[in-house]
């Protein structure tokens, strides 16, 4: 039995070591470990290829992962592809791919292993192992891996790629749900207050509330409402981006808005009262007499709402913009020639 059990021993380690010192190790661990029918099976699998799909090269920066995510988004998206099963699906791949290259560790893992970059842990604690035992392979420790059988490592390619009878594939081993990423697009003044929404996530429809001041680029996570675990392991969670469009004349800038209203040169210099836009309704205010060109006026709690802070508002600044009359009538430039003698003698 020992005889037998150290020959296991050897055997794996021999075919760990060759798969491991070989350049395109994916392809020796299928060739030298499993079994031809599954071996057939996998390396005739398509290939996945997250920035193939998104349209993108392997050295895309980040802001251009968004850009072709957002772009492919629009062009599948259900809404606009109804009853489209083509469409669809291509939209399930656009937001998986998004997922993963977005965040930079999931984009290194999947550098590094491919479409295994779900198992990334699993490599390195084998090759972890691996090398544990290449320094001692005769240690009998409890957590040496001198005590691994092959049984035990047939497991860890089940766990990988499937099986029959592993216990990874018998449903004892859990894993975590992967989140799903979703673009909303909205108008500023559709998160100027609070409101509720149902989304169609994945063919499910998703009510959420929209609180009044997210802003363009900012995301929200919702629990457990990504893809479904396996095993029973915990559902992924729903991360959703917002692309807030303005086509309001009012600039934002954090919670403040910024605008700029005209003023005509009478009531610039002689004060007066005018009747101002602001994101909510009209305002009424009192300019001062001879009030000079790019005057700034702060108006208190007239700004974007601040997130989750219910009643709370960032302010306006408005900048006077004073405009010379045109089109002067005779009698109008002999009382500006008779003020320009008053104002030069």
């Amino acid at each position: 039995m020992v005889e037998k059990s150290y020959s296991g021993k050897c055997r794996w380690i021999h075919v760990f070591s060759s798969i491991w010192q070989s350049k395109d190790w994916t392809i020796t661990l299928v060739q030298s470990v499993l079994p031809t029918f599954i071996r057939t099976h996998i390396l005739s699998m398509a290939v996945i290829d997250y920035y193939k799909i998104l349209g993108i090269g392997k050295t895309a920066t980040e802001a251009e992962i968004k850009k072709a995510y957002r772009k492919m988004a629009r062009k599948y998206h259900p809404d606009l592809n109804p009853n489209d099963k083509e469409a669809e699906k291509n939209f399930k791949e656009i937001n998986e791919a998004n997922e993963v290259l977005s965040d930079p560790e999931k984009r290194k893992k999947f550098d590094a292993y491919g479409e295994n970059w779900k198992h990334a842990d699993q490599y390195a604690e084998a090759e972890r192992e691996r090398s544990q035992y290449s320094r001692n392979p005769f240690g009998g420790g409890a957590s040496g891996a001198g005590n691994y059988s092959s049984s035990d490592y047939s497991d860890f390619f089940e766990s990988m790629f499937g099986g029959g009878s592993s216990k990874a594939s018998s449903g004892n081993v859990k894993f975590r749900g992967s989140d799903l990423h979703a673009e909303l697009q909205l108008n500023i003044r559709e998160v100027f207050e609070s409101h509720k929404r149902t989304l169609t996530i994945d063919g499910r429809n998703i009510r959420l509330t929209i609180p009044a001041g997210v802003k363009d680029g900012q995301k929200i996570k919702i629990k457990a409402q990504g893809a479904q675990g396996v095993n029973g392991g915990p559902n992924g969670d729903l991360i959703i981006a917002f692309a807030i469009t303005n086509d309001t004349p009012f600039l934002l800038d954090g919670d403040n808005f910024y605008s700029t209203v005209e003023l005509d040169l009478y009531t610039a210099m002689l004060g007066g009262d005018i009747t101002v836009d602001a994101f909510d309704g009209k305002v009424k205010l009192k300019v001062s007499a001879e009030t000079p060109n790019g005057t700034k006026v702060k108006l208190k709690g007239k700004g974007f709402p601040i997130y989750k802070k219910e009643g709370s508002f960032g302010d306006l600044y408005i900048t006077y913009k004073i405009v010379a009359p045109t089109n002067l009538s005779d009698q109008e430039k002999s009382l500006f020639n008779e003020l320009k003698n008053i104002r030069t003698s």
